[in-house]
């Protein structure tokens, strides 16, 4: 039999307590009684094998009890920077040995003896416990009313690397990873300021998992502010597993297929929009951060936007943005056109238009509607798929399956060019979320105008603008800087202007120092070096 199926030997006099009394020992503080105390927590941890505890004398005097997850903790550091100098007897110890009957003594321990630089001292057994949770030891001691918490938490985590989703051509290769802490570090390295502020909350009755809220305090407005940390405060769940949990509970319209908060792995990217006045939340377990308030034109505008210079740059935006528009409504206005529509057809074009579609057995919009789904099915299973197998699946679905069905005369070639097209464009943006949504929407438009030709694609379009135009993100209008008008704004919008144009940051975000370039600096011009002033020979 398996050990961790016996029962453990250390644990074997003690009987379990009612789940009634277990809450209600939480809630006190610890006893002067070591025994006691270890008795108490030991009783409410006594089923989990990687509990461990650990007993010696300080000073090989007065007995202490070390507490600890041995599946949390580096060992090897609570017996060098812990275990070892409180076991230690040292003539240099009298003036510690002074005070082991008094209230000082766990203050004195960590000033004096311990080499660890974290700790702190507690008494209440509800803070004993969640810090064993959170990888921290206790080290209880005889005769004190207060216990030592020491952090000796040693994490599993991933090394950095390139993010998956967001592909990086030009810019920094490294990405946020699931540690909370790591995540913060990649932050301060890029804004070296005490500006940078970082404060951390607990999200989920079960779980608490930390979020941190991070902001320049000199630049976010205060009112989005104190707006995330009330939504935050709000949420009322017993788990929180990604950052997707907290996207859902804090955007404005939670029925909207529209993303009102942005995601990314990119740590440029959350310093780029922390410079701007936007506020950006780490979630710990996650390695996507989450972005407030979001606008629209963020989902299309990627880093390397900002890297490159502003003719290429522009051109790119604008073939995003027409992608998106492609993808949304190329599949409808092919339904519409050769279902009510034919006279729109150039005349070169009838002819191929209606030999591809001879022995076509359903009509175009029944055509249409299925290949989009066909396609959904394949993208979808191609991402399910382990990698080494997804590659050959989209292959095999897009060519051998597409080419047997135009052989077979279940669909006409053009239609296959016109689906492949439209999902070829919804790649182009870069954002999977915002290109999720355009993709879904193509459905309720392909049934538009199947049924009422051009005026219900019009009709539709109508009202996905219309819906984008209500939408607010932490008050913020999702149009903006389109709607309400912004020209200023617009100059980083559709297109990218030059750097030196873009003067202020963001009005729709209210930062409290608008001005992103000190306009009193002038540019002092580069010396001309005329021939003959080298004089080196």
């Amino acid at each position: 039999m398996p050990s961790f199926f016996k029962k453990n030997p250390k644990h074997h006099h003690e009987v379990s307590l009612p789940e009634s009394e277990i809450i209600e020992s939480k809630q006190k503080n610890i006893s002067i009684d070591a025994e006691q105390t270890a008795k108490e927590v030991t009783q409410i941890f006594q089923k989990d094998f990687d509990f461990s505890t650990r007993r010696f004398h300080l000073f090989g005097e007065t007995l202490a009890v070390v507490l600890y997850m041995s599946s949390l903790v580096d060992q090897e550091k609570l017996d060098r920077d812990i275990i070892k100098p409180l076991q230690e007897t040292r003539l240099t110890d009298s003036y510690i040995k002074s005070k082991l009957n008094t209230n000082s003594l766990t203050s004195s321990l960590l000033e004096e003896v311990l080499y660890h630089c974290s700790g702190v001292s507690e008494s209440r057994l509800s803070s004993i416990l969640s810090g064993l949770l959170r990888g921290q030891c206790v080290v209880i001691i005889e005769g004190s009313k207060q216990a030592l918490l020491l952090d000796a938490f040693k994490p599993e985590k991933r090394s950095l690397t390139q993010p998956e989703t967001e592909r990086v051509v030009r810019g920094s290769r490294d990405g946020f990873i699931e540690q909370i802490m790591t995540n913060v570090s990649l932050l301060r390295y890029r804004l070296p300021v005490p500006e940078f502020r970082v404060e951390q909350t607990e999200v989920g009755r079960r779980t608490k998992t930390r979020v941190g809220i991070c902001y320049m305090e000199d630049i976010v407005n205060k009112e989005l502010l104190n707006e995330v940390k009330k939504r935050l405060n709000k949420i009322d769940i017993d788990r929180i597993l990604d950052a997707g949990y907290i996207e859902q509970f804090i955007e404005d319209n939670p029925r909207s297929p529209f993303p009102q908060v942005q995601n990314t792995e990119r740590p440029d990217k959350a310093v780029g929009n922390l410079l701007e006045g936007r506020i950006v939340l780490l979630v710990d377990g996650s390695p996507f951060v989450l972005i407030v308030p979001a606008v629209f034109n963020q989902f299309y505008q990627t880093s390397e936007d900002y890297n490159e210079r502003f003719l290429i740059t522009s051109a790119i935006r604008l073939i995003r943005f027409m992608s998106l528009i492609f993808s949304l409504t190329f599949s409808a206005f092919y339904v519409t056109v050769l279902s009510y529509h034919p006279e729109m057809i150039p005349a070169k074009f009838v002819v191929a238009a209606s030999s591809g579609r001879a022995g076509v057995p359903f009509p175009v919009f029944i055509e249409v509607l299925v290949m989009e789904l066909a396609m959904e099915i394949l993208r979808e299973a191609t991402v399910r798929m382990p990698q080494q197998v997804g590659g050959a699946l989209s292959i095999v679905g897009v060519l051998v399956i597409g080419q047997a069905a135009v052989m077979a005369g279940f669909v006409s070639p053009i239609t296959v060019v016109i689906i492949a097209l439209s999902t070829i464009g919804s790649f182009a943006t870069p954002s999977y979320n915002a290109a999720t949504a355009f993709r879904m929407l193509r459905f309720p438009l392909i049934l538009f105008a199947g049924t009422f030709g051009l005026l219900g694609l019009a009709f539709g379009i109508i009202l996905i603008i219309n819906h984008m135009l209500s939408l607010r993100s932490f008050g913020v209008p999702y149009m903006a800087p389109v709607a309400p008008g912004n020209f200023k704004g617009m100059k980083d919008s559709f297109i990218r202007a030059p750097l030196r144009w873009l003067k202020n940051r963001p009005d729709e975000v209210k930062p409290e120092d608008k001005k992103r370039i000190d306009l009193k600096k002038e540019r002092v011009p580069t010396p001309r070096i005329k021939e003959g002033d080298n004089n080196n020979g």
